[in-house]
């Protein structure tokens, strides 16, 4: 499946619910309203969905949220999506609070987890997610890692509230297995009035300590981040930078909200709604022939700076 730009799509990000057991105040505002639970894809649908895509090239999928594991039988979805012909890779992103998933999500095979830690710090952790959860979090990352599934953590990093904590963050990675990932804050509704910290200003921290950091083009994963290696870390240091090292000619992904919305592009609303054509009778040839057309329509490059269509995370499954 390739776009009008010659890209290849293999990638699918799933959000299977807008709804979250926490509140990032970079990524739900607070005025944020929910989907009616009629409108929700139900597991036979996305399923369905995912069944056409792997025919159409699509070998990643990775399950998003909102808060995935909120979502009843979550555990037993990734399971039947692992069964799906070409589908290479299943991987989740959570917010691990709900650690007591980890066992299932190890037995269903999953071949990868993404963990938001965006604070090592207690009350900076509460502070930025507006839960007391930090312990549930270390407990996900522990479990995840003694039943072998790869871990990354992905922290957010923003000027004044959590900009001192790169260097603990990134400390992680010197006594666990895990990716550490810094994430350019991008544009979204709820946080118009954050100021994000550029990854050239992390990078030149991070070198400043790791001397001998240097970039690990080994495969770490299906999507932008770039990453970094040094012999004083057990794992590795990523950069996510869609602003700063915009990586949109290479994109490989597509977005399936959890009404059944195909989002091309993260911060474009072009697309097609595949709610409709699922609930009304039509084929599955139908679908693919719809889905492809789309395809065509999947734009260059987002508009993040200049900060329009700006929506909450949760509700595209970003």
């Amino acid at each position: 499946m390739t776009d009008s730009f010659f890209r290849q799509i293999n990638y699918l990000r799933i959000s299977i619910t807008d709804r979250c057991n926490s509140h990032c105040k970079y990524c739900i505002s607070k005025e944020i309203t929910h989907f009616p639970r009629t409108e929700i894809l139900s597991y036979e649908e996305l399923l369905r969905l995912c069944t056409i895509m792997a025919q159409l090239g699509v070998e990643n999928f990775r399950i998003t949220g909102g808060e995935p594991l909120v979502r009843k039988d979550c555990v037993q979805f990734v399971k039947s999506l692992k069964t799906i012909p070409g589908a290479k890779n299943v991987t989740l992103t959570t917010n691990g609070i709900l650690h007591k998933f980890i066992h299932g999500l190890a037995n269903a095979g999953l071949d990868g987890l993404n963990i938001s830690l965006d604070s090592t710090v207690r009350e900076n952790y509460k502070l930025i997610t507006g839960v007391d959860a930090l312990c549930n979090v270390w407990q996900s990352i522990n479990k995840a890692i003694n039943y072998g599934i790869p871990v990354k953590i992905n922290a957010v990093i923003i000027k004044g509230v959590n900009h001192c904590e790169i260097m603990p963050l990134a400390a992680i990675a010197e006594s666990l297995p895990i990716s550490v990932r810094f994430i350019e804050l991008m544009p979204t509704a709820a946080n118009t009035g954050l100021l994000g910290v550029s990854n050239t200003d992390v990078l030149d921290m991070l070198s400043a300590k790791y001397k001998d950091l240097t970039p690990d083009n080994s495969r770490h994963g299906y999507g932008p981040a770039r990453y970094y290696k040094s012999k004083d870390l057990i794992g590795n240091l990523g950069l996510i930078s869609p602003l700063n090292h915009n990586f949109c000619k290479s994109c490989n992904r597509l977005r399936i909200s959890s009404t059944g919305f195909l989002r091309l592009c993260l911060h474009h609303n072009h697309g097609v709604d595949l709610n409709p054509l699922l609930r009304n009778g039509c084929t599955n040839e139908e679908i693919r022939s719809a889905i492809l057309a789309s395809i065509l329509d999947k734009p260059l490059q987002h508009l993040l700076e200049n900060e329009v269509n700006l929506q909450d995370m949760s509700k595209i499954g970003g």
